[in-house]
Order: C-alpha cells, then sequence, then structure tokens
C-alpha cells in the first residue's frame, strides 16, 4: 500500500479511520494536495487534506465521533470547509469542487465537482496528487497529470495551460516561485514565460497574501533563488520596487560601482547561512536600499553613497507600512541594524578607541551581535585576502566589544543619573533643559571621562547645574 510510505503510527490510524467514514457514508475520500506531495518527498508534515466527492463539513463530524476526539470541528461555512486538530495532526476537509474565475477577482465561482475537477483546479500538478481512502482501491496514486514524474524530475508544472492558471489566480505566480526555492525545483519553461507574460495580474492580489509568500521565500535556505526569479520575472517591482533600483552599474570617467542588486542578495545568502532569523534576513535585504537616492560621483573618490544608512532607516518604516509588515519591534529592530550597519566597518579601518566601542554597544544594545552577524555578511568581496583581513578585523571589534561590555556593563545601559532626578535636584519642571543634562553626563561616561557610577555622575550633574547658574534645591527641614 502507497499510504505505508513515511507514515507514522498516528496517521496510519487515520487512515483507517477516514477509511471507515468514508464506507460507512458510502463518499469517495482522498488524501490529496501538499500533503501527498510531501509524503513522496520523505518531507515532514502534521497538516492532512482530506477532499470527498460530497460534504466534507458532514465527513468531517463523523471522523472526529469516530476519534472520540475532545477538540470540536472547525467549521468554515462561507468555504465549505472544515478542520480537525488530533494530536499533533491537522485534518482539513472539503468536497470536491469546480472553480471559474472573473477577470477583475482571484476568487473562484465554485460548485460541486468530482476528484478530477477537484485535481485540475489545483495550482501545480505536484500539487494535484490524490491517494485514495477508499474500500475498493484503498492506497492507490491517482495523478492524472504526471505529478509524480515531475517530482522525480523536480519540476514545477501547472496542470491546466498556465496563462489560464495564473489569469485566474495570480498569487499561483508567487507560489509557482515559492515552491520553487523551497523544493529546489525547477520551473518548466512554459510556466516560467507565463509568468512573466501574466506579471500586471498581481495587481489584483492583496499585499498581505503577496507577503505571505514573500516571507516563505526569506525563510528558505538560499532566499536568493526565490528573489531573482521574481527580479527576472518582472513580479518583484509590484511589491518591492526599492529593490529593483538596486540593479544595475553606471559608469562615469570609466568608473563604475557594484550591481547592488546582485551585492544585496549575495549579502542575504552569506547572512542565512548563519542564522534563520526573518527579521535579521529582512535587515539584509534592507542593508543598502537607499543607495540609489544617495548616488553621487565624486572625480576623487569615485561613485559615493554618503548617508544611505540613515536614510535607509527612514526608509524601512515606509517599505514596512505599506507592506503591512508589523510596524512593532520587529520593524524597529530592522531600523536599527540598518542605521548602524556600517559602524562596526568602519571600526575595522582606524584605530579602535575604547569610546567608540561604547557607543557602538550602546546604540546597539542587545542586538550588537545580530548587527556583527549582519556585517560580516556584507563582505562579498572575490579578494580573498581582503575578505580574510576583514574578518580578522572583525574578530578585534568583537574582542574589544567583549572586554568593554564585561568593564563597563554598558550595553542597554542608562545613565546613573534620571530625569527624573535631576528635576527633584534643582527644583525644575520638564523641559528640553533636562535632556541636555542627561546628555552631557551620558557622554561624559561614553567619552570615558566620567566614571559609570551614581555618586561620580551625580557630582557631574551638580558641576554642570553650577556652570549654568542652577540651584540646587534646599532639603526640607
Amino acid at each position: 500500500m502507497f499510504l505505508l510510505l513515511n507514515s507514522n503510527p498516528t496517521e496510519e490510524f487515520l487512515y483507517k479511520i477516514l477509511e471507515k467514514a468514508a464506507r460507512e457514508l458510502e463518499v469517495q475520500t482522498f488524501l490529496v494536495g501538499g500533503y501527498v506531495r510531501d509524503k513522496v518527498l520523505g518531507r515532514p508534515s502534521t497538516d492532512i487534506d482530506v477532499v470527498c466527492v460530497g460534504d466534507g463539513i458532514t465527513l468531517a463530524e463523523y471522523v472526529n465521533k469516530l476519534l472520540g476526539n475532545d477538540n470540536p470541528v472547525v467549521v468554515y461555512k462561507n468555504f465549505g470547509t472544515a478542520a480537525i486538530k488530533y494530536k499533533d495532526v491537522q485534518l482539513e476537509f472539503v468536497g470536491a469542487r469546480k472553480e471559474s474565475y472573473r477577470k477583475d477577482s482571484r476568487k473562484p465561482y465554485v460548485i460541486a465537482g468530482t476528484l478530477y475537477d477537484d485535481q485540475l483546479r489545483r495550482d501545480f500538478t505536484i500539487n494535484a496528487l490524490a491517494i485514495s481512502l477508499n474500500e475498493d482501491n484503498y492506497g492507490e496514486m491517482l495523478d492524472p497529470f504526471d505529478g509524480m514524474e515531475h517530482l522525480e524530475q523536480r519540476l514545477i508544472k501547472t496542470p491546466l495551460d498556465p496563462d489560464k492558471t495564473f489569469s485566474d489566480d495570480p498569487l499561483r505566480m508567487l507560489r509557482a516561485i515559492r515552491f520553487s526555492n523551497q523544493l529546489n525545483f525547477s520551473i518548466h519553461p512554459e510556466t516560467l514565460a507565463a509568468i512573466a507574460a501574466n506579471k500586471e495580474r498581481l495587481k489584483i492580489v492583496s499585499i498581505e497574501r503577496i507577503m505571505t509568500e514573500f516571507q516563505k521565500i526569506m525563510a528558505c535556505a538560499q532566499p536568493s533563488k526565490g528573489i531573482e526569479t521574481l527580479f527576472d520575472t518582472g513580479l518583484l517591482k509590484y511589491f518591492l520596487p526599492e529593490l529593483v533600483d538596486l540593479h544595475g552599474v553606471e559608469y562615469q570617467d570609466g568608473k563604475g560601482h557594484k550591481d547592488n542588486f546582485y551585492h544585496t542578495l549575495q549579502v542575504l545568502d552569506n547572512l542565512c547561512r548563519n542564522t534563520d532569523n526573518i527579521w535579521l534576513r529582512w535587515a539584509a535585504l534592507m542593508h543598502d536600499i537607499a543607495k540609489p537616492a544617495t548616488k553621487r560621483y565624486d572625480e576623487k573618490q569615485g561613485w559615493t553613497f554618503h548617508g544611505h544608512e540613515a536614510l535607509g532607516a527612514v526608509m524601512v518604516n515606509r517599505i514596512f507600512k505599506r507592506l503591512k509588515l508589523p510596524l512593532d519591534h520587529h520593524m524597529k529592530y530592522v531600523q536599527k541594524l540598518v542605521r548602524y550597519h556600517l559602524r562596526p566597518i568602519s571600526l575595522t579601518k582606524e584605530d579602535i578607541t575604547d569610546s567608540a566601542i561604547r557607543r557602538l554597544l550602546f546604540d546597539a544594545g542587545d542586538d550588537i551581535d545580530d548587527l556583527m552577524i549582519l556585517c560580516e555578511a556584507d563582505i562579498t568581496s572575490k579578494n580573498e585576502k581582503k575578505v580574510k583581513r576583514l574578518l580578522e578585523n572583525y574578530e578585534v571589534v568583537r574582542t574589544k566589544l567583549k572586554e568593554i561590555e564585561e568593564k563597563d556593563k554598558i550595553r542597554n545601559w542608562q545613565p546613573p543619573v534620571s530625569g527624573e532626578l535631576i528635576m527633584e535636584t534643582f527644583n525644575l519642571k520638564s523641559g528640553p533643559i533636562i535632556g541636555e543634562l542627561k546628555n552631557e553626563i551620558r557622554e561624559a561616561i561614553l567619552d570615558g571621562d566620567l566614571e559609570n557610577e551614581y555618586h561620580a555622575a551625580f557630582n557631574f550633574l551638580i558641576k554642570l547645574g553650577n556652570q549654568r547658574g542652577l540651584k540646587r534645591k534646599q532639603p526640607s527641614q
């Protein structure tokens, strides 16, 4: 039986329950889609998709009854689907259906259909595989579009004409690229050409849906493959034009600069070898995003991008807002890493002072280690000696960071004199002068001119107050 392939006892038990329910309800029932694909590929999967030629909700309720399951059936009546949670497995049920689409929407008009109709509506042949759970042919693979052959060929191909597939539901274009990236499959030439031909159809897809697929590409072991295909097919410009703007090399007086698009992809891949942190990956994607806006040609220096790190941090907020990405601590984290990504690099080009290290620790806080990972990933030179020298310099910076942190405890540090204490000491109301005094104390400590402890900082505050003619509040009798 094909069902035995890579199945665990829980799954095999569920197959038997599904077969029993199908027999007793007299409905043809099948495992379908991504679950079958992953079984063949030997990939782990805990989401079981079930199609029946009949009412999927009724089947789900009967299966749950046979299981004696404590978890209720979750019903989505508008979609004609239902879901069951059993142990660590999620089962989703739907009735077989036929679909038709309007030009202005990716939401289909749905009517009941056969299993073949349901397989025909699937996005790719490798997702149109089905396994029978019926008594007469239990465990048989039903593969009308050569999905098994395409799995063996490691190929993404649509069951129908790809132009119709992508015009009907343009999100499938992103899914094709995502599956190709995740599974390390090729996209069939006709399918790839149809993606490029239908790229404008992406306009009818919500940015939330686009980002769901793009985030999965960003989570791949080598996201550059998917992003480069998005660029080559013309899809990328519809949601991340700022990244597209990085592409190209301009020459003046025979001097060019590196192609910042491909440099960014290399930085991203470098970083992905060391971290699964999706937001650190976003920082790599955004780190040079403002280079087109800051590009200038200087006769002596050649091409410059002064201030691209500061403008890039501003652009992160705008881009996240447009892409409906979270505007919480995740966005601020990406902003911080983009803003400071040149700081460690600058420290490798000069004698490192304790003051510079303190300031980097203070500004980066708990994200200093991630910042260093990003900076090391930013080394994309093909000159092995240069790469070796930069990596050795970064090790020096790391050593100094550790030494200063152990000595001064400056990471996430706040000055030992608070704004409230300043107001209390000089009987002041809240105002600009409070911030000015705090800044002077902080700068003196970061420069190493003042010890990082309360009494030294308070005495320095009194001195600053005297210089400004502030009178210290007399203690009450």
